[in-house]
């Protein structure tokens, strides 16, 4: 899962970024809205944690820009303690929940889980197919209760695919989502990842679709 981090203030985005990626979230980031905005019109991101009071563009704009140009990945706004009217204006230009300042990193964390959960069409913590279940609040995989060992990019891999578990995913929907702006993409190394999984779970269940990309199978 990748996310766009936009916070001005520069203790807190590091904070920020730091829990994000311990969580296992690709992250990008910007520090004002001008390059906020770019980046949410040209990347594909699972969600957003937009903070209002940005340099260049205010938060508000770079969210209704966002909306007004059909952009619909859910957003997390950051509004301040006594701000109540950047709620309510926020909320009203398309944002999808909002956290006030100062908050507990564990409650920014399950919010963001949920709107990526709500997203997908998934209204459990717990995501299931067959004896493989991904549960989102510890961020592991087991099977048949036993846990998976398994390295961060296998794991946000597994993690997209179990989100959208019977969906024909192709390998550069896969890029886009796996990697951070500034990593070194490779779409070929999509099928090293995808055969070690394989190794690690129930035969068949990720599926290729020749020409088209991979689809989690789910027993009935």
């Amino acid at each position: 899962m990748r996310i766009l981090l936009v916070e001005d203030e520069p203790r807190l985005a590091t904070q920020l970024h730091a829990a994000l990626t311990a969580a296992g979230y690709a992250v990008d980031a910007a520090d004002n809205g001008r390059d906020a905005l770019y980046q949410g019109e040209q990347e594909n991101y699972d969600a957003v944690v937009l903070d209002l009071g940005l340099p260049l563009l205010d938060g508000l704009s770079v969210l209704r820009r966002w909306r007004s140009g059909g952009r619909s990945m859910p957003v997390l706004i950051l509004t301040a303690r006594d701000a109540w009217h950047e709620k309510v204006d926020g909320i009203d230009a398309g944002a999808d929940d909002y956290l006030t300042k100062p908050f507990h990193m564990e409650e920014l964390l399950a919010r963001l889980r949920a709107l990526i959960r709500r997203a997908a069409g998934q209204a459990s913590a717990e995501i299931a197919c067959g004896a493989v279940v991904l549960d989102t609040r510890r961020g592991q995989v087991t099977v048949d209760g036993q846990a998976l060992v398994l390295t961060s990019h296998e794991f946000r891999l597994l993690a997209y695919l179990m989100h959208r578990r019977g969906q024909i995913v192709s390998r550069t929907e896969l890029v886009e989502h796996l990697y951070a702006q500034d990593y070194d993409r490779d779409s070929n190394t999509i099928e090293v990842f995808i055969a070690r999984l394989r190794k690690k779970l129930p035969p068949e269940l990720i599926e290729t679709v020749r020409g088209l990309g991979y689809r989690l199978v789910c027993p009935a």
